[in-house]
């Protein structure tokens, strides 16, 4: 069913995708919220291997339940991108901690701003829900995201989210796990799509459900999945930054032997020298290593370009 933006014009199909696991007590509430403040979008529940009601939950609810046996988010993610065919689509949690009210808001961004995602970032995020680790966590990763990637985004680990069909379509979902946000904003970043944040409120679970995340293990996945796609979005400056460091190691065991060699003639110790030379060789494989990658990335970003602008989206 189509839905109408507030001047009338058309939308377009618009899809709710909520990815799951052990949510039964929030789900069908957060189901509810959705159908309630958007009518003619379809609700689709995907269940991550949940051993409670959550499935019985979203049916009862009238939303459209699939499931996915892949663990993790990131393969959720790419199971619904995959399935869903829509024109718009929001992605949100099954937890009940993000605010259904805003949702028409975000879509109605998209549409009159010609946007690609609108990113609900979470207001009182560190003082409802999140443990102090998480807190100086996401602080940390998101700083360090602006360092590589670019300064569009300041909450990167939002998961909600407004999708165009250009967007979603293009869209590789590498990531399996809770890094699947991370790998969303860099592929905006990396495309320059237009993309814009909005303040939403964040609250608490409900009373008996837990959070799946993992302080520690969760902060070393996005860690690596930041170094992975810093290699290979921009590897010229990876391999550089490599390359330097080891100049830099070589220069510090060669340059006792050169003024050795500058007062005496002699080289004293050839083993030190052999390791240098090789570091410094080791540098080299690093910058033509580097160079040849980023002309492969720039050939992997025209594709990607093309293939984002072959999917056409519904717009006002």
């Amino acid at each position: 069913m189509n839905s109408y933006a507030q001047d009338g014009s058309k939308i377009g199909k618009i899809a709710v995708l909520l990815p799951c696991y052990n949510e039964g007590l929030s789900i069908r509430k957060v189901v509810d919220d959705f159908r309630k403040e958007l009518p003619d979008a379809t609700v689709y529940v995907y269940d991550n291997r949940s051993s409670d009601n959550t499935i019985a939950e979203a049916t009862l609810a009238g939303a459209v339940v699939r499931s996915e046996q892949w663990p993790g988010k990131g393969n959720v993610v790419r199971r619904m991108f995959s399935d869903v065919d829509a024109d718009i689509y929001i992605m949100a949690d099954g937890d009940g901690t993000y605010d259904s009210k805003v949702a028409g808001q975000m879509i109605q961004r998209l549409v009159d701003e010609h946007l690609d995602m609108v990113v609900g970032t979470r207001r009182n995020v560190f003082e409802n829900a999140h443990r102090a680790g998480h807190g100086f966590g996401n602080r940390l990763f998101n700083a360090m995201y602006r360092s590589l990637f670019g300064p569009l985004f300041t909450d990167i680990f939002s998961g909600y989210r407004v999708f165009s069909r250009r967007f979603v379509k293009s869209f590789p979902a590498i990531s399996s796990g809770f890094e699947i946000e991370t790998e969303m904003s860099v592929h905006a970043s990396q495309l320059r799509m237009p993309i814009a944040e909005m303040p939403t409120d964040y609250g608490a679970r409900l009373e008996g459900s837990a959070s799946k995340l993992r302080t520690v293990r969760d902060a070393f996945r996005i860690l690596f999945t930041f170094l992975i796609l810093f290699k290979e979005i921009r590897p010229a400056r990876f391999f550089g930054v490599l390359a330097m460091g080891l100049i830099l190691i070589a220069l510090v065991l060669a340059l006792p032997l050169l003024l050795t060699y500058l007062d005496t003639g002699l080289v004293p110790r050839f083993p030190t020298a052999i390791l240098a030379t090789g570091i410094v060789l080791l540098a080299g494989i690093f910058t033509v290593c580097g160079l040849i990658l980023d002309s492969v990335a720039r050939g992997r970003l025209e594709q990607k370009r093309m293939w984002y602008m072959t999917n056409s989206r519904s717009q006002a």
